[in-house]
């Protein structure tokens, strides 16, 4: 978005974003973002309200998005009033996948679920994949 502010292409951007069914925003909250940043994902959020999808991962807790608070904390309050209002939030525990390896995830795959537990899943999951 800061490209399109420089070359005055921000608001037919922000109709693009406003219009796409699923924003994703990926590993949200790792890093300061710019003030600017903050405005432009407010106008984004904002957009989209009620009328879009939006689906957010981070691997710090909301509690401790402290980061977004310097600057101008209005600011900073009304996105994350907007991003955590609705939501619905999945909070995942445990070892991560990517440090397992996938003989590590086979193996407590194996060990923590029941083939018949395994089978029902996979049911459920074929079934909702089907109906969606």
């Amino acid at each position: 978005l800061g490209i399109a502010h420089a070359d005055g292409s921000f608001r037919k951007r922000l109709t693009q974003l406003a219009k796409v069914d699923l924003l994703i925003l990926d590993d949200f909250g790792m890093d300061a973002m710019p003030q600017e940043a903050r405005t432009d994902l407010l106008d984004v959020i904002e957009a989209r309200l009620e009328s879009r999808a939006r689906l957010m991962t981070s691997q710090v807790p909301v509690e401790k998005y402290d980061s977004l608070r310097e600057g101008t904390p209005t600011v900073a309050d009304a996105l994350l009033d907007r991003l955590v209002s609705g939501a619905i939030r999945i909070t995942l525990r445990g070892e991560s996948m990517r440090r397992l390896g996938a003989k590590g995830i086979a193996a407590r795959w194996k060990r923590r679920i029941t083939p018949r537990q395994r089978k029902r899943s996979e049911s459920r999951l074929n079934h909702w994949l089907v109906s969606s």
